[in-house]
């Protein structure tokens, strides 16, 4: 076989236990899932070698989509890291074999401490399946490896039972866009899901605003001295009642030289695409991108009065990471 062919035997063998464990779930699945939604401690993940590195990445992912949990090294567990786990916890339990010594040797202390557990193990009738007050059934017919060795298809496919318990909690607990960003303050996602109009915009002092009596040539003073290549033009009130760019004041310039002494509401776009300051700044980049007939850079940025309390560029969005 060529290496493709051996890179495409491995996925396809993988998915093939992903798929035979979606046929296995049933109603052991459902207790499980309803045991750590009902914890009111948190949900303690373990495991050892391969098993480990899943129950890490299960703790991580439940720990970040609102479900309370942590990873417990098991050989530490019998060295006194057991004393973080309480009687109003679940813990959830690794293991290909069901046999691992590590694993079996917290299962006393955990009976004696009180806690749930939940078996996740590729045989169910091991000792770690047995015990268990909930034993979910991993068990793969063979390795993707081709000694039929190496944990491959079964850790994909306990993996894979992580990921899905994770989510089913998630829509159990309501878990929204806007608490996994809270989550995830300091990436790309919390920027995201975080970050407002307001908190972006060019307000105050760096708000280009010209009045509806103004001239071209003062609205294009204003946008030189501002930088944004736009300014709002506001009504007596203070209210938006339309935009200009630097590309209507170039477009316009074949009315003669005398344009600059027009007022800005000739060239002005009237009733343009704006966005309210508590929007959130991915948001305000969609209506940019979105826009027709063809994308914009500037959006105004106006309150519930319609008052242009700022101006919001599209560079501003980018250099902020909102991509």
């Amino acid at each position: 076989m060529s290496i493709r062919e051996d890179v495409v035997a491995v996925l396809l063998a993988e998915a093939a236990g992903i798929e035979e464990l979606a046929r296995r779930i049933d109603d052991r699945t459902a207790a499980a899932v309803e045991l750590m939604s009902d914890v009111r401690g948190r949900v303690v993940v373990t495991g050892m070698g391969k098993s480990g590195h899943i129950a890490h990445k299960v703790a991580a992912t439940l720990a970040s989509t609102g479900t309370p949990a942590f990873w417990l090294h098991p050989a530490e567990g019998i060295h006194g890291d057991l004393g973080m786990v309480t009687a109003d916890d679940v813990v959830m339990a690794f293991s290909n074999s069901g046999e691992t010594a590590e694993v079996l040797a917290i299962l006393p202390s955990l009976r004696r401490i009180g806690a749930k557990l939940i078996a996740v193990v590729g045989k169910t009738g091991s000792t770690l399946g047995r015990m268990a007050d909930v034993t979910l059934d991993v068990g793969v017919a063979r390795e993707a490896c081709p000694l039929d060795m190496a944990p491959t298809t079964s850790t994909t496919v306990a993996l894979a039972l992580g990921d899905a318990l994770a989510v089913a909690l998630m829509k159990r607990h309501g878990f929204t866009a806007e608490r996994f960003a809270v989550f995830h303050p300091g990436g790309a996602l919390g920027r995201k899901l975080l970050l407002t109009v307001g908190e972006v915009m060019h307000g105050d002092e760096d708000n280009p605003v010209v009045e509806a009596t103004a001239t071209v040539q003062d609205a294009l003073f204003v946008m030189t001295e501002k930088g944004l290549g736009a300014t709002n033009v506001v009504a007596d009130d203070g209210s938006l009642i339309g935009l200009v760019t630097d590309g209507d004041i170039r477009r316009a310039l074949n009315r003669g030289p005398e344009l600059m002494l027009r007022d800005v509401v000739t060239v002005m776009t009237a009733s343009p695409q704006v966005i309210g300051p508590d929007r959130l700044a991915a948001e305000a980049l969609h209506l940019m991108e979105q826009h027709q007939p063809r994308p914009i850079t500037v959006l105004p940025v106006v309150d519930a009065n319609r008052q242009a309390i700022g101006m919001l560029h599209v560079t501003d969005l980018l250099r902020r990471g909102i991509v």
